[in-house]
């Protein structure tokens, strides 16, 4: 009965079982927030192990970022879940063949992984803050401490080396972490919307996007908040990985439909009725629309070498913009593969509720969990601290 009232209006010949959409907003918002994990700890690696200066503003705020998001993760799969009590059954029985069974063991790899490089990138100011600090917030950094008080020439080359270490590990983790997202879309033959070889690759690059997007947001309005400059050279090189991730993901886009119309197999009108009916305003404004205007307003900006407050805002609202596409294409992808009727004679209308597990008002809360988490971080690690030159040792 409960189906009756869930089901979704359709237009043409639908099966009666395809009138409830099983996979709702969280699993739109699941991919989304893991892109920003991969985006974000892009930033870190190009100072890390690239050894790009300009990023050493944003580079451990860059880890916490990742960190914060990597956290909720699984949040919205355990909503999604009818039993979610049973999640660790993954792990504990494993099955090989599974794509979904591997995301257990590669979230919880990534998390060690980003805690081990937070705890290298900031010994130096905890060790000075176990020294400086008394009470609960002192026997908080002493146990980070791990009872090594030592800062020398030695100890900041041994810290070092296993900071660009595990960036480079970490490198390969985050990327196939939403690699993988993308490999079970594009692996699915039940819809002609998913089963793409273009599609993992699609996800990634438009996650790294998305990721750099939110990290020149967040720095922007973390400066204002601090009231200290932007650091101009630091905001134009993300800007210009910005930039030239955001012309991966238009081509890309493009290339992947292109290739499913120019095929033309049985069910392509239906196809192009889903892209002019449902997803009009959802792909051609939002997705594609707003990825072509923040485009056009990063490239105006560098030919004119813009530079100052006009900078800043134009990056800002080119991130913003690439943000909400993103977004929009995550829902493409997940409801717009649902909406298509695998007699691929008929189209579904998903109309997102404001309240229940996966409503709207729920999934607003998850993704403004991570900033919560990153705020509480931001006041324990302080990532615009800099690194010591002395710390006296015990």
């Amino acid at each position: 009965m409960e189906a009756l009232f869930d089901a979704a209006p359709f237009t043409g010949y639908v099966f009666p079982n395809e009138t409830v959409i099983p996979w709702s907003l969280m699993i739109v918002i699941y991919p989304y927030i893991t892109g920003l994990v991969a985006g974000s700890f892009t930033v870190a690696t190009f100072y890390h192990v690239f050894g790009v200066p300009r990023f050493r503003p944003v580079a451990r705020f860059a880890l916490l970022t990742s960190l914060s998001f990597m956290v909720f993760v699984p949040l919205p799969l355990l909503l999604h879940l009818g039993h979610p009590e049973r999640a660790m059954n993954v792990m504990l029985t494993p099955h090989l063949t599974s794509a979904f069974a591997a995301f257990g063991f590669f979230a919880t790899f990534y998390v060690v992984l980003v805690f081990l490089e937070i705890w290298f990138a900031f010994r130096e100011n905890i060790v000075a803050w176990a020294q400086e600090r008394k009470g609960l917030a002192g026997l908080f950094y002493r146990v980070l401490t791990l009872g090594s008080y030592e800062i020398s020439a030695t100890t900041r080359s041994y810290d070092a080396k296993w900071l660009k270490a595990l960036a480079v590990i970490g490198i390969v983790g985050a990327h196939g972490l939403h690699g993988y997202v993308g490999f079970v879309f594009g692996s699915l033959k039940s819809r002609e919307w998913w089963g793409s070889d273009l599609m993992p690759v699609i996800f990634l690059v438009s996650a790294i996007t998305s990721g750099i997007a939110i990290l020149i947001t967040l720095y922007v309005l973390t400066s204002r908040v601090r009231k200290v400059p932007v650091d101009l050279d630091c905001l134009k090189g993300m800007a210009y990985m910005l930039w030239g991730f955001l012309i991966f993901t238009i081509v890309l886009e493009f290339l992947e439909f292109a290739n499913m119309v120019y095929k033309g197999r049985e069910g392509v009108e239906t196809i192009m009725a889903l892209v002019a009916g449902p997803l009009w305003f959802s792909l051609g404004v939002l997705q594609m629309g707003f990825a072509v205007i923040a485009f056009f307003i990063m490239s105006y900006f560098m030919w004119r070498s813009t530079q100052d407050r006009q900078l800043v805002i134009g990056v800002t609202v080119s991130a913003l913009l690439m943000l909400v596409s993103v977004l929009a294409m995550r829902w493409n992808v997940v409801i717009g593969g649902q909406e298509l009727s695998k007699t691929m004679q008929g189209l579904l209308y998903f109309h997102p509720p404001l309240l229940g597990r996966e409503g709207l008002l729920v999934m607003v809360t998850v993704f403004a969990l991570p900033f919560g988490l990153l705020w509480v971080l931001t006041r324990l690690l302080p990532p615009w601290v800099p690194k010591l030159d002395h710390v006296p040792s015990r």
